[in-house]
């Protein structure tokens, strides 16, 4: 490789400023490991594909180095990528290209044009991938305080074996690669010692996944993407020739670091790590955020939750702007509403609802997205607030496109069947206010097992948990509009447009694999038969003749996602003296208990 290529000798950012980065996959011309197929589909299945040369600016080699493919050109604009060690022969002349290695050592790394990867096992999914393995950040008071994670037949370095550990427990082994499981032995360990040998990489994403705080011995290759991750907050690297030192320093490590550095193992691995796609698409956002010539995502976006895949650049580089970060910054969201009323056929206008929604004070404007055949009204109702009609494309997802006119944090999604009180909004926006990441709603649905039938179903019946709002009649936050329109797969969004009632489904999946929370129930006036249809529950085997058929949003949408985002709640906020026997007078949002 170009020993002395950088970013800006090596590659030619102008061919990148029209449409920014989009990349064209070299054809495939022989047979390719099925780690090398998956980094193909991750590729083509994201945003930042293109279908032909020309319109790309960034060119992938996905590891097959046999010859030089046609557009070449010395490697310039060029991108070899490879899940492994050593990703080309010797006798391959990479040029100009950037490469983008598992583990590569920091001799031959070119820090600010090669990109570190991690090193991933031939099994690791395309999407989705198996969670966290840690389900106590505390450690456990029989728990070691140290596992040696050397690579298999490897034993720990001097002074590092049990009788040198100097308090009362043991230094574990590890079993080795062999194992059928792994990682299945790291979570009995605080820490987990990591040789500095390029074969112990692998341990390093298993410690990571089993929220083993990684303890790197003097490390002679480059951690992935350290380009942009912080990993003294989820990583310790010591020096292997001091091994008593290391141990007396881990044992008088404060609980509080402990705590913070196995909750940042536990983010990493989901947000950037636990599926071949993630890892294909945090490179590829690295390289996007070179293009931008400074940062395209702070520092703080990569490192903290949700994390930077997704916490697009294109909506904003300002932490304050997206809704996950208020906490963090001491910041609250702006008190204004913008409301979106959808309407869809039969196209009536929604006087009464729009009169409502236009009495709250937290009213900014109101936005109704006309997707109707029959022609817009000469009339609407006088509004206190601007009132503006957009036009819409008569499809169920345009209700999710991110509007400009939104120019509010805050989104009031309705359509035109809904039926609210201003009580009913005013407190909704409250409880908003207070959880500006998650979707506080009225109406909700409810997943399940359906174990007869072998997959997941949902269902509109009172339970004592629901896991979705209806968006009928929900607040959010208008950056979940971003991510609908530019993140989601585009399968997912034409299901949504081919069933209008997986939309709901399919909003609710999106928030709720960002937030790993569930949404928020307020209470609702009017009878819960107002939602719309949902598939029939587990103890239904018929549906009524009388009832369009509901298709199956559900199963699609977790295959598209590779895992189920859901969380179920038994949670409902109510206000302070909601139905309690004192005075209407003294209550604030009285007209909440109006039957």
């Amino acid at each position: 490789r170009g020993g002395s290529c950088s970013w800006g000798t090596c590659f030619d950012t102008s061919k990148c400023r029209g449409d920014g980065l989009k990349v064209f996959v070299h054809p495939v011309t022989g047979p390719i490991s099925e780690t090398q197929r998956r980094v193909l589909a991750s590729v083509e299945g994201s945003r930042y594909y293109a279908t032909a040369a020309a319109k790309a600016c960034l060119l992938l080699l996905a590891g097959q180095c046999g010859r030089e493919p046609l557009l070449w050109h010395g490697g310039r604009n060029h991108l070899v990528i490879s899940l492994h060690a050593a990703p080309c022969p010797r006798t391959f002349q990479l040029g100009q290209a950037m490469v983008a290695e598992a583990s590569p050592t920091v001799d031959t790394f070119r820090p600010g044009f090669d990109v570190a990867l991690p090193l991933l096992p031939e099994a690791h999914p395309l999407r989705g991938g198996a969670p966290g393995r840690l389900r106590q950040y505390s450690p456990q008071p029989r728990e070691a305080l140290l596992a040696w994670a050397g690579e298999s037949g490897g034993g720990p370095p001097a002074g590092t074996d049990s009788s040198a550990c100097p308090w009362h427990g043991r230094c574990e082994q590890d079993a080795g690669a062999e194992q059928t499981h792994p990682g299945d032995t790291l979570p009995s360990a605080t820490f987990c010692l990591i040789p500095g040998r390029r074969p112990g990489a692998g341990r390093f994403l298993q410690a990571l996944q089993a929220g083993c705080i990684p303890v790197l011995l003097s490390p002679r290759w480059e951690l992935p993407f350290s380009e942009v991750i912080d990993w003294t907050k989820a990583a310790i690297v010591a020096d292997e020739r001091l091994p008593l030192q290391v141990l007396a320093a881990l044992q008088e490590m404060p609980p509080a670091r402990v705590l913070a550095l196995r909750q940042q193992t536990q983010f990493l691995w989901g947000a950037y790590f636990s599926s071949v796609e993630k890892v294909v698409l945090t490179t590829l956002e690295v390289l996007r955020s070179r293009l931008a010539g400074a940062p395209a995502h702070p520092w703080q976006l990569w490192n903290s939750p949700p994390g930077a895949l997704l916490a697009l650049s294109t909506f904003s580089t300002r932490p304050q702007d997206f809704p996950f970060y208020h906490l963090q910054q001491g910041s609250r969201p702006e008190g204004r509403f913008s409301a979106l009323v959808w309407v869809g056929a039969p196209g009536q206008p929604p006087v009464k609802l729009i009169q409502a929604v236009a009495g709250s004070r937290h009213c900014a404007q109101i936005l109704v997205l006309w997707s109707s055949e029959r022609p817009l009204p000469s009339r609407w109702p006088e509004t206190a607030v601007p009132l503006r009609v957009i036009g819409g494309h008569r499809k169920a997802s345009d209700r999710f496109f991110p509007h400009a006119a939104i120019n509010t944090d805050a989104v009031l999604s309705l359509d035109a069947h809904s039926s609210l009180s201003t009580s009913e909004v005013d407190f909704a926006f409250a409880v908003w206010q207070s959880f500006p990441e998650r979707m506080v709603g009225f109406l909700t649905w409810s997943h399940f097992w359906d174990e007869a039938r072998g997959g997941w179903g949902y269902t509109a019946d009172r339970t004592n948990e629901f896991s979705m709002v209806l968006t009928r009649a929900a607040f959010y936050h208008r950056y979940y509009h971003t991510l609908f329109t530019h993140s989601l797969p585009k399968a997912l969004r034409v299901l949504a447009d081919e069933a209008p009632a997986c939309v709901d489904v399919l909003m609710n999946f999106l928030v709720a694999a960002v937030t790993k929370l569930p949404p928020i129930k307020v209470p609702y006036s009017k009878q819960q038969e107002a939602a719309p249809l949902a598939p029939w529950g587990p103890g239904s085997t018929a549906q009524p003749q009388s009832q369009p058929p509901v298709p199956d949003c559900i199963n699609p949408m977790v295959a598209g996602f590779g895992h189920m985002p859901l969380v179920s709640s038994r949670l409902r906020l109510d206000p302070v003296l909601f139905k309690d026997p004192v005075s209407v007078q003294r209550k604030k949002y009285r007209s909440l208990e109006k039957p």
